[in-house]
């Protein structure tokens, strides 16, 4: 299935995502609709499980096939992916797994997405404070933003890969390199890029994120990328039977954790969110994260200079390709962008109402590849 098929093959395309057979999904960046795929996966292997154990029932090597596919997006190994739930749990291993001292400094965003940041502010209990970054434009972070605050007590950089309203993507291995060659952390928040665009993890130490937006997956799916030369340094918060030594179920006298990621996965796996991520990934993979990426793009190429003759402000209409995402953020001063978004659900287009710290409203379009250009000339005809 290539992204051309799906697009120019309406029967195709609305039965791998039913859901465009009545929305016109542009929403993808807050919680996505499950492909076909992913509800057959889950449909099926929940079918099997009314008959026994769900483990007995579990598809062979799901959980090695599932790190393997996450770790091919990432370009990452195996044995630096665990499957461990929701960016914020993932963020928040991080966070309290790492033997911080008082006066230690992080840097972080402070209007980012609270996930990434709340549980960097939870650490000030252990004498940790936080540099706060204040790009000139909102989520705009460039890597001299993220260089001027390093001293000699930073730790750490907590990093969106993408802004969650702006769109605005960060350049993650320039910013890593340095940070790397200063001896500081990178870890990187990659839920609004991973499983469309590249988000390479060759500088970067950590890494979460969930299924449940891009990835095209169930929600609580979620992975934990932790580089196999910092996984010594980070401490697993959790313990389970899963990611310690327990031969026939016996615990043992001493804690020997697992050898690799697998440390961070303490007990049972969410085997039915498991079993539709894997779907999911496996369908992402065959499309070609780089022709998702270049599909999004040309999406970005149609609906900025639309929205724009039509008086609207787009959030970094100027920025460089290489910066932009599947985000389009757009307002226009004096109109009710609250009563715009609730028009648009009307006429059938789901898209996202979001607020700024300021009180002000915004809409936010993110399509996927799936979504076809007569669809985006539809809302651009409607606003």
């Amino acid at each position: 299935m290539t992204i051309e098929q799906i697009q120019t093959d309406e029967a195709l395309r609305l039965r791998e995502f039913p859901v465009a057979c009545d929305t016109v999904y542009l929403a993808h960046a807050a919680v996505c609709p499950l492909p076909a795929c992913t509800r057959d996966a889950i449909k099926n292997y929940a079918e099997a499980c009314t008959g026994g154990d769900q483990e007995d029932f579990m598809p062979p090597n799901l959980l090695r096939d599932t790190r393997q596919l996450a770790a091919g997006l990432l370009g990452a190994e195996l044995r630096e992916i665990a499957l461990v739930g929701p960016t914020s749990l993932g963020l928040s291993f991080i966070a309290q797994g790492l033997d911080w001292q008082p006066g230690d400094n992080i840097i972080v965003h402070g209007n980012d997405y609270p996930s990434n940041v709340y549980p960097w502010m939870a650490l000030a209990e252990k004498g940790v404070e936080l540099k706060l970054l204040e790009p000139n434009k909102p989520g705009r972070i460039e890597p001299e933003d993220v260089f001027a605050l390093i001293d000699s007590r930073t730790r750490m950089a907590a990093l969106a890969s993408c802004h969650y309203v702006s769109g605005y993507r960060i350049d993650i291995d320039a910013i890593g390199r340095e940070l790397r060659s200063r001896g500081v952390l990178f870890c990187v928040d990659g839920i609004q890029t991973m499983g469309v665009f590249p988000t390479p993890v060759e500088h970067v130490d950590f890494l979460a994120a969930d299924a449940h937006k891009w990835m095209l997956g169930p929600c609580a799916s979620g992975i934990l990328y932790v580089k196999r030369e910092a996984q010594e340094r980070l401490k697993p918060v959790v313990q389970g039977w899963h990611n310690l030594s327990c031969p026939d179920f016996i615990a043992q006298e001493r804690l020997d954790y697992k050898p690799d990621s697998r440390r961070y996965e303490a007990g049972t796996a969410n085997l039915l969110g498991i079993v539709g991520h894997h779907a999911s990934l496996k369908m992402l993979n065959a499309v070609g994260l780089d022709n998702i990426a270049d599909d999004l793009l040309a999406k970005r190429r149609r609906l900025v200079p639309g929205l724009l003759a039509k008086g609207y402000e787009v959030m970094h209409a100027d920025a460089p390709e290489a910066n932009t995402s599947g985000i389009v953020t757009f307002s226009k001063p004096g109109e009710d962008m609250a009563a715009l978004a609730e028009q648009l659900g009307q006429a059938g287009f789901k898209v996202s109402l979001r607020v700024m710290r300021d009180g002000s409203r915004l809409i936010r379009l993110s399509p996927h590849f799936y979504n076809t250009s007569a669809e985006l000339e539809r809302l651009l005809g409607c606003v």
